[in-house]
């Protein structure tokens, strides 16, 4: 009789703690229920080029501390969009037959995604397909909904923070405006949490459009009192009232074309413009993605793949586990797909922030 196998995936960007789920998924899975895993290489893409390799406990032995992923990721896999042919004969076209045969030859009892909002759509696709999915909610912004936390978001968010720190002492010293952008999307968890960890005297989010006129103010009032520098922490995501978000590209090759990036430096010529205060833009970009995972994002990641090993040993699929206070629950996977968690304008962190003087660059009632 074969060995149940289960299969795993990591979809979407990359970011701390892939691995350790990689490692809690495997080890739990060959030492606790005895299974094989196959894991596949670059998220779907490996399921649609057929490549794939089988995990043992030895091959996540001493992975869980290591940033990145061993299987490594991709955000320009989607099966129900595979680009095909080039040039003017290029087009999209639906292969997710390719990869529910190789599901089932495989003889997969489930798989496993790790991913973000898309990575849980399509994945949610493939249930409907007939799949036994099993989603693990990993993504820096943190915008997926039925979590209280995704894994990867406290290790960008100290990046950030760090980053924060770091130009603090140089925008004293030069008597500068320091902006710093932040990732996020259409999400602003990144830039609130970092921004209010950081000092951030100025705190743009994409939940709320700013008044330049507004963040302006602001730091013309910190120079005439005697604040000779400002911090401006910006999401990727945020916009002018009445204008509209900032592409630093358009792409056609991957399932998020418009890459956002590129508002601060707006944000930055008008504030030197009109302040006459030098003004100094830092765009964090991949930054915030690398590195070592921290405890935290370590040890969510270990409860996340248990937790979904657990689903699988159980027969509850087309799931997604999720932290909701201090329980690991199970949520369905309709209800993260196509859908972001953003920052709610009566959030706690934003009523701290605004009663030690924090501006979010537009009138705010809470």
């Amino acid at each position: 009789m074969s060995k149940r196998r289960v299969g795993i995936l990591t979809g979407g960007g990359d970011c701390p703690g892939l691995n350790a789920v990689i490692r809690g998924v495997t080890k739990s899975a060959v030492g606790k229920y005895g299974m094989e895993v196959v894991g596949f290489y670059d998220g779907f893409q490996g399921m649609i080029e057929e490549r794939f390799t089988m995990l043992r406990a030895d091959d996540v032995s001493g992975i869980l501390t290591h940033g990145g992923t061993i299987l490594g990721a991709s955000n320009k896999a989607n099966p129900f969009a595979h680009p095909v042919g080039s040039g003017e004969n290029r087009q999209l076209a639906d292969v997710s037959d390719k990869c529910m045969s190789l599901y089932q030859d495989l003889g997969l009892e489930a798989l496993i995604c790790v991913g973000g909002d898309g990575t849980m759509t399509i994945g949610g696709k493939l249930a409907a397909l007939g799949a036994n999915i099993v989603g693990v909610p990993k993504t820096i912004d943190n915008d997926l909904m039925e979590t209280d936390v995704t894994f990867g978001f406290d290790s960008a968010r100290l990046a950030a923070t760090e980053a924060i720190d770091r130009l603090h002492s140089t925008a004293q010293s030069h008597h500068r405006v320091m902006i710093i952008e932040v990732m996020g999307r259409n999400a602003g968890w990144l830039a609130l949490e970092s921004g209010v960890a950081g000092g951030g005297d100025v705190i743009l989010l994409p939940e709320l459009p700013y008044d330049i006129d507004e963040v302006v103010s602001v730091v013309r009032k910190r120079s005439r009192f005697g604040k000779k520098f400002s911090i401006v922490v910006v999401s990727e995501g945020a916009r002018p009232q009445g204008g509209k978000q900032v592409y630093r590209e358009i792409a056609d090759d991957t399932t998020e074309p418009k890459r956002l990036g590129g508002i601060s430096r707006e944000i930055g010529e008008i504030l030197e413009e009109r302040s006459s205060i030098e003004c100094r833009v830092t765009i964090l970009g991949h930054l915030q993605r690398g590195g070592t995972p921290t405890p935290l994002d370590r040890i969510l990641a270990t409860q996340f793949s248990v937790s979904a090993m657990e689903l699988v040993a159980e027969g509850k699929y087309n799931h997604m586990v999720a932290l909701q206070g201090n329980r690991y629950v199970a949520v369905p996977i309709e209800k993260v797909m196509g859908v972001q968690r953003v920052v709610p304008l009566d959030a706690p962190l934003m009523k701290a922030a605004l009663a030690v003087g924090t501006s979010f660059g537009a009138e705010i009632a809470i």
